[in-house]
């Protein structure tokens, strides 16, 4: 493994700086929740040692992808459930899907 918990959760930590994640009033300390996180996705990172680099690396972005679309849908649904309109350029673009069915 190249990078260890630690490590992963300096660098999340690092990134959200940039983009804030809004935890809410969750029922949870954020450091114990980015703490499951990354223990989680170092795990998954040290079961895929017998793949090839580029396997890894595939893999890794499927499951990043996975995770930004099932971020994006819990957000979109949230904005839903308490009336809070997109913004309009998703909201463009969230049309732009709907007409191509």
């Amino acid at each position: 493994m190249l990078v260890t918990p630690e490590q992963l959760q300096e660098l999340m930590m690092e990134v959200e700086k940039e983009d804030p994640i809004d935890f809410a009033d969750l029922p949870f300390e954020e450091d114990d929740l980015r703490s499951l996180t990354v223990n989680h996705l170092c795990e998954m990172a040290q079961s895929l040692e017998s793949f090839s680099e580029e396997d890894r690396h595939i893999t890794l972005l499927a499951v990043a992808a996975k995770l930004v679309l099932e971020n994006m849908v819990l957000h979109i649904q949230l904005l839903r459930r308490h009336s809070i309109p997109l913004s309009q350029e998703v909201d463009t673009l969230l049309q732009s899907l709907q007409r191509k069915k």
